[in-house]
């Protein structure tokens, strides 16, 4: 698919969904190529005045930058710790709505932000729809600098690949300061026993499945957008 067709299904889900925020809302802006169609649309929203009272929290320091530059008030999770609604990307959304974040590094915060929100809305392109989570992507696993050698080791011990993330020749830091291991698990068959392994490891910052947080999910495609509900 040209990369101009795939902007364009990515700017048809972000602005479909960005249309489903309300007057009055707390909203989380997620990170990436798709959700920043939806952080533009909210600020052109709030600018023409069909969008009042809104104040919003972001996933990244990109999104963040973005959001101020564009006239996007913002607040933090201590001053509104319940957040209506955050429009974000994924990787790979599987049937049941589980996802792949963190392609773009951020998903220790994009989670924070989700398991703060009342209706995590996620857009895509039909590209992102897969019928098992790894069939196309690794999960990206978030770990601390100390020791990130022996996370390697373990997630091999798991069945992976794993491969650090780079930045040009440098390793790629997350906003957190943290190191990204890229790990290749193949298709999973069962993503919430692999999350809670992942979540018992020492180290181990946070990984990149988002299991049973989704209500939503916009896919934008050659026949036009669908909204998929549970």
């Amino acid at each position: 698919m040209p990369a101009m067709n795939t902007d364009a299904l990515k700017r048809q889900a972000g602005e479909y969904a960005a249309n489903l925020v309300e007057s009055g809302m707390i909203v989380g802006l997620g990170s990436g190529s798709t959700a920043i169609f939806a952080t533009r649309r909210i600020a052109q929203r709030i600018g023409s005045g069909a969008l009042t009272g809104i104040v919003a929290i972001p996933t990244s320091l990109a999104t963040e930058a973005a959001a101020i530059k564009i006239g996007i008030p913002l607040t933090t999770l201590a001053e509104h710790p319940r957040i209506d609604i955050t429009v974000d990307g994924a990787d790979e959304v599987d049937p049941v709505f589980n996802l792949i974040k963190g392609g773009g590094g951020a998903h220790l915060r994009e989670k924070i932000v989700a398991q703060a929100t009342e209706r995590l809305v996620i857009v895509a392109d039909d590209s992102k729809l897969v019928d098992q989570l790894g069939s196309t992507w690794a999960i990206p696993i978030e770990v601390i600098p100390f020791g990130w050698e022996a996370q390697a080791a373990y997630l091999e011990s798991l069945g992976a690949a794993p491969t650090l993330r780079l930045d040009g020749d440098r390793p790629f830091q997350t906003d957190g300061g943290n190191l990204i291991l890229d790990a290749d698990f193949g298709s999973i068959a069962d993503p919430a026993a692999l999350a809670h392994l992942l979540e018992s490891r020492a180290g181990i910052v946070e990984h990149g499945l988002f299991i049973g947080m989704t209500r939503d999910v916009i896919v934008a495609g050659v026949d036009g957008v669908r909204h998929l509900r549970r």
